[in-house]
């Protein structure tokens, strides 16, 4: 008989500056939500307090983006969260601030060599995907042996949440743009002791 161990939901932060140019991201204190990204939270929020799904504890990255949105589901849900340090977004390095066009331009070579093999393409300060899966394990470990059977809410970014899904459905690395993660969406985590279900 397979043990349900945890519950985990994965919510994306909403819309801001750098969604709507697609850019990737510099740093976690910019930028914040704009107002279609808190509007977006506030109806994610609505559909979480609607649809009855008893969250026992919240979670979220450190960046201003994620906070702000733990802020508005927290409030809808009347609950308090907490920071998980290590659930920040992929760092961009070289490339933080900046569109796929403008880097195609900017760094033409780099580009095509990281187009051909991206994960033996080195970029300063690009955060490596086996150093995402890494933390991203760890901290899913953690939560798992300390809330058994809880229903855990977190508030990260797509690289996380790419990770999460691929690492229980063991998805190849090289296979994780495939998942989609949209902006304010959430996505279900069943972690059994034998085996995990995702939605």
């Amino acid at each position: 008989m397979n043990t349900k161990k945890c519950e985990i939901i994965y919510v994306r932060p909403g819309s801001n500056l750098y969604t709507d140019q697609k850019k990737l991201y510099v740093c976690d204190d910019y930028p914040p939500l704009n107002e279609k990204g808190k509007e977006e939270i506030k109806k994610l929020s609505e559909w979480i307090r609607n649809a009855h799904i008893n969250i026992d504890l919240i979670y979220s990255s450190p960046a201003l983006r994620a906070v702000q949105s733990a802020r508005i589901i927290a409030k809808a849900l009347k609950k308090d969260f907490s920071i998980l340090d290590d659930i920040y977004e992929k760092r961009s390095g070289l490339w933080g601030g900046l569109t796929f066009e403008q880097i195609k331009e900017k760094y033409p070579e780099l580009y095509q060599n990281y187009c051909k093999d991206p994960f033996n393409c080195h970029i300063e300060g690009l955060e490596e995907q086996r150093e995402v899966n890494k933390r991203v394990k760890k901290t899913i470990d953690f939560l798992l042996k300390n809330n058994p059977e809880k229903k855990i809410l977190i508030i990260t970014h797509a690289g996380v949440i790419k990770s999460a899904v691929g690492q229980a459905l063991c998805i190849p690395d090289k296979n994780y743009e495939r998942i989609c993660t949209p902006i304010a969406s959430a996505t279900k985590i069943d972690y059994f002791s034998v085996f995990i279900m995702t939605t």
